[in-house]
């Protein structure tokens, strides 16, 4: 079993300064820490996005850590795809202005779910992240997200799907919902998606979460990983790539 949290699941700051003030290294992050626990009690790998201090002084990072069943960080991924968005109609974002970004693709890695590929939200709009793990063989690709209302009525289910049916890989999107802020909303939607395209659970909206106000709790979903329908999609549907037409990411 494995546990997979959203996107910056430690907080979101309500500005840039109270965002670089808030974050922690992991061994003085209470709420890292806290899941080091957890994890070793209860014998359960955790996969979930933080911020970490950087060296390149005003900015932090964003990035993805696994915990391992003994609580003990075995694999860390940093957002490569800087989410800046300036709509007419809508919210302007900056996350270079305050966020490091990744300079390298974290290889696949075995856990008790399968070959593990990582991403994190903005990632998301890139396939050539995608493909480039599925080259490198994965069961599952996850994309912890904090994703923007705006956007996210568009773009989110599409782009899910899209990453999956392309890598033939499950497709694991936990998300923050509803608000963080006065300025910060989250979309929610929480997906798994199956190989073939199929959406198999999502959870609740920031509708809902307004709806339910304050009876809203926190949501779980589950799904059992099936190698069998991955290894029957790859049979069925063979991906055979033109490198020799165009190159291979």
């Amino acid at each position: 079993k494995v546990l997979f949290l959203p996107e910056a699941s430690d907080y979101i700051g309500g500005s840039p300064d109270e965002s670089y003030n808030l974050c922690k290294s992991v061994t003085e992050s209470p709420f890292v820490l806290g899941l080091q626990e957890e994890a070793k009690k209860n014998k359960l790998c955790i996969n979930v996005g933080i911020h970490e201090p950087s060296e390149t002084p005003k900015k932090i990072k964003n990035t993805l850590v696994w915990i391992d069943e003994n609580g003990e960080i075995t694999h860390r991924y940093q957002k490569l795809h800087m989410f800046d968005m300036e709509l007419d109609d809508g919210p302007t974002m900056k996350e270079s202005d305050t966020v490091e970004p990744g300079n390298s693709i974290l290889p696949p890695f075995d856990s008790p779910v399968g070959r593990v590929g990582s991403c994190i939200c903005f990632d998301l709009r890139f396939p050539e992240l995608a493909l480039a793990l599925k080259r490198q063989k994965i069961d599952v690709l996850c994309y912890p997200s904090a994703f923007a209302p705006d956007t996210g009525k568009y773009h989110w289910h599409a782009l899910l799907q899209a990453r999956a049916i392309e890598t033939q890989s499950y497709v694991l999107a936990p998300a923050q919902v509803g608000p963080h802020n006065k300025k910060r909303s989250s979309f929610g939607h929480s997906l798994i998606v199956d190989p073939w395209g199929r959406i198999l659970a999502e959870l609740g909206s920031q509708e809902d979460f307004k709806n339910k106000g304050d009876s809203w709790e926190p949501e779980l979903a589950t799904v059992d990983i099936d190698h069998d329908l991955i290894a029957k999609i790859k049979k069925g549907v063979p991906l055979h790539r033109r490198t020799d037409v165009y190159a291979e990411v």
